[in-house]
């Protein structure tokens, strides 16, 4: 029986970091799946959130500007390619303006297409050093983490307020 907690617990935390690591979902769908699918307590999942969050940040920086050469080769992908990145530069004038900072804003905004993945491309687009966009991105998903994990307490709160009054009607 405590084998079986061990591995549910164990998969619980690697579906969270694994679901942080997607590009669309990031920690904007890690953290409301953790805490309300699987009943994770706020903090854990806050914490593997980020962790899942920031994993791919590193490598994709890295691998970005060959990753984009390669696929601009071919006409499918580079509509997609040149789609993406013209999203990603209309979305981010605080980035242009305010160059690292503006990145943490950008990605600390709990929107769609506005996480650690977009942040990314964005650092590529607007050629911030990798010494100023990791910190950055890391900062952002700081300020998306907290800001997902008081609207998921929200909910949480809100749903017992709304059930309590309810529950007296």
């Amino acid at each position: 029986m405590d084998f079986l907690l061990l591995t549910t617990a164990f998969s619980h935390r690697l579906w969270t970091v694994l679901i942080a690591m997607l590009p669309l979902a990031e920690l904007r769908g890690s953290m409301p799946y953790a805490m309300f699918v699987l009943k994770m307590h706020w903090q854990e999942a806050l914490v593997l959130s980020i962790i899942g969050n920031f994993i791919p940040v590193i490598p994709f920086l890295f691998f970005l500007e060959r990753f984009a050469e390669r696929l601009m080769k071919h006409p499918r992908l580079n509509r997609f390619m040149t789609w993406t990145f013209n999203r990603t530069r209309s979305k981010s004038s605080v980035i242009e303006k305010f160059e690292a900072v503006g990145l943490a804003l950008f990605v600390g905004v709990p929107l769609p297409l506005t996480g650690a993945w977009s942040g990314c491309i964005a650092a590529f687009l607007f050629r911030i050093p990798m010494r100023d966009s990791i910190p950055a991105i890391f900062a952002g998903i700081l300020i998306a983490g907290a800001l997902v994990t008081l609207v998921c307490l929200g909910v949480i709160q809100g749903a017992g307020i709304f059930l309590g009054h309810w529950g007296r009607g």
